[in-house]
């Protein structure tokens, strides 16, 4: 049986993460993080629960002093 994660656009995840909208735009353009799909008639994009988990790491790593640059090479990783 599958789990059903839940489905967020860009504003749930700015206010569940913490983060500005702007930042996530950001991360997006960086590949640090990526959509889960996208609606065919709004274009919204749609993240999911590992984009949340990703966003979590991202801070840790920034808090850790840890450049852009960086955290790309351990995301990849």
């Amino acid at each position: 049986m599958q789990t059903v994660s839940n489905v967020y656009l860009i504003k749930d995840l700015s206010r569940l993460s913490g983060h500005s909208v702007y930042t996530i735009k950001f991360y997006l353009k960086l590949g640090l993080i990526r959509e889960a799909g996208r609606s065919p008639e709004t274009r919204f994009r749609y993240f999911d629960d590992s984009t949340l988990e990703q966003l979590s790491r991202i801070r840790a790593f920034r808090k850790e002093g840890k450049s852009l640059s960086e955290i790309s090479h351990l995301v990849a990783a």
